[in-house]
């Protein structure tokens, strides 16, 4: 049941992943789909983020497919979320918020962060490799 509960949490991550990459190809700036959703943007930049996040929806089927990848699938997602936070603590973003409050960022970041956490447990509990 735990191999079950984590192989649909990784197929729904590759799907939130899918979504924003098309978010971003587009430019549709919504919030979770488009973390920074209200600064401002270069078109081409949000179209190589679309790219990276094909990778990350590739990397996310895989581990839902194969068990030995997850371990990869969860460092890549730690990075993420340590580099969320660290842009969410950056004093170029505070540059271009002037003065506005992070708490929509953080909000997302502990999302994304939950979902880690939600991946971890699940991988513990699925146990040994079958």
């Amino acid at each position: 049941m735990n191999e079950k509960i984590l192989r649909y949490s990784l197929l729904a991550g590759a799907g939130i992943f899918f979504c924003m990459s098309i978010a971003h190809f587009f430019g549709l700036k919504y919030p979770l789909l488009f973390v920074y959703y209200d600064t401002p943007y270069y078109a081409y930049q949000d179209k190589i983020i679309a790219f990276a996040l094909i990778s990350y929806l590739c990397l996310f089927v895989s581990a839902a497919r194969v068990r030995a990848v997850v371990p990869a699938a969860l460092v890549a997602l730690t990075v993420t979320v340590l580099g969320l936070s660290a842009v969410n603590l950056s004093e170029a973003l505070a540059s271009v918020l002037d003065g506005r409050a992070t708490t929509a960022y953080w909000a997302q970041t502990g999302i994304f962060g939950c979902y880690l956490l939600w991946l971890v447990v699940f991988h513990l509990r699925a146990g040994d490799y079958a």
